[in-house]
């Protein structure tokens, strides 16, 4: 099988896998505890604190461990929800992960405003500047890259936005972290995480926040994380997902993944050659070197294509894995204006770091065979 799925979840890396060992070996202690084995899980957990700090480019009191980012996400919503004003809006991009749109739909209701994003994928900076202008938000949520279609979002942009009028900004950077550099995150407000989309564990993430500004625990117990968020650290996967950043950030540095945009823009371009009637999703807009959204040819729906390229060997998806077994159009490509027609046929290839560019080649044949196959016979 040739994994092609790496936005769902990468597979775990060995030098996670290592660190996780190695942690689990030799720091047995509660972090709380004020014993000799709590003291060194506190050091260990302060040491992942202050290298992703660094990464980051934040102070490292910034910084809350979570078990993911749909956890983080859910933490912004719900702090928001307990401190604006019961008639104050937050606004989210239209293509927002589900965790994001659904806890801001469950906590704002009506106040939850959708900013709008163009065909290509990308959010409408001049809509968020031109009704910033009359109305200020108390927040507004615009996710780094989207994990469907892999577009990169303008963040920078609309943080600087957001700043200038002092309303608060946070972004989903789940797809962005380990993929590209992640310079200048650590300067917006609220910033999420998960391990587990460039190698570390699943089951852990976390939430940056101002650490001068308190913030309203979505769980409740204990007083770890400064009493912002109650329950036992879990040192090894903590120390597993930051030995994973370690190496994506090096692979970054070194501009490994410069080539592998080369890759998966050849494939793009063999694959339309193959494929008359396909297109690829914002292709004019820059994206995740990583993925391709493809409307597939007319004909089999996309549930079909991935069952038949699961079947010759290939794992892809239909998009967001949160969403995945649904056959209705996602509702990042309804933001964008495709039609249900033409949704129902978005097929996700999503790459990772070691996927080769004789992978790349396979898919090539792999799909091109497929959709001969699928061809009516001539008479």
């Amino acid at each position: 099988m040739i994994y092609f799925d790496y936005n769902a979840t990468a597979p775990v890396m060995r030098e996670a896998r290592e660190a996780w060992l190695n942690v689990t070996e030799k720091i047995g202690g509660n972090p709380s505890s004020m014993h000799q084995a709590g003291t060194r899980a506190s050091i260990a957990l302060a040491d992942a604190r202050e290298n992703l700090a660094a990464h980051l480019g934040c102070h490292p009191l910034d910084l809350i461990w979570t078990s993911g980012a749909t956890e983080a996400n859910n933490m912004v919503t719900h702090h928001f929800a307990r401190t604006l004003e019961a008639t104050e809006e937050i606004w989210i991009s239209a293509i927002e992960h589900p965790c994001v749109h659904d806890s801001a739909k469950h906590y704002f209701g009506k106040r939850a405003k959708l900013i709008p994003v163009t065909r290509d994928g990308v959010v409408d900076v001049d809509w968020i500047t031109s009704e910033m202008a009359d109305r200020r938000p108390g927040l507004v949520g615009v996710m780094a890259a989207n994990n469907e279609t892999g577009v990169i979002q303008p963040w920078r942009e609309i943080h600087a936005i957001c700043k200038a009028y002092g309303v608060p900004f946070f972004t989903d950077a789940v797809q962005y972290i380990g993929k590209l550099p992640l310079k200048g995150l650590g300067d917006c407000d609220y910033v999420s995480g998960a391990a587990h989309k460039f190698g570390g564990p699943r089951g852990v993430g976390f939430l940056k926040i101002p650490h001068r500004k308190a913030i309203t625990p979505l769980l409740h117990g204990g007083k770890q994380e400064g009493g912002r968020r109650a329950g036992t650290e879990n040192v090894a996967i903590i120390a597993a997902m930051m030995a994973a950043l370690d190496v994506r950030e090096k692979q970054i540095a070194r501009s490994e993944h410069l080539l592998r945009k080369v890759w998966r823009d050849n494939f793009e371009a063999q694959f339309l050659r193959a494929l008359p009637g396909a297109s690829i999703i914002g292709q004019n807009q820059p994206r995740l070197w990583n993925t391709v959204s493809a409307l597939m040819p007319d004909g089999e729906r996309k549930l079909q294509w991935v069952i038949r390229l699961d079947k010759a060997g290939f794992a892809v998806s239909t998009g967001s894995a949160c969403t995945t077994g649904k056959e209705e159009p996602s509702h990042v490509l309804s933001a964008m204006g495709y039609k249900s027609a033409h949704a129902v046929r978005a097929v996700r290839m999503s790459a990772g770091w070691e996927t080769t560019e004789a992978d790349w080649d396979a898919l090539l044949k792999g799909v091109a065979k497929l959709y001969q196959e699928l061809q009516p016979a001539k008479s």
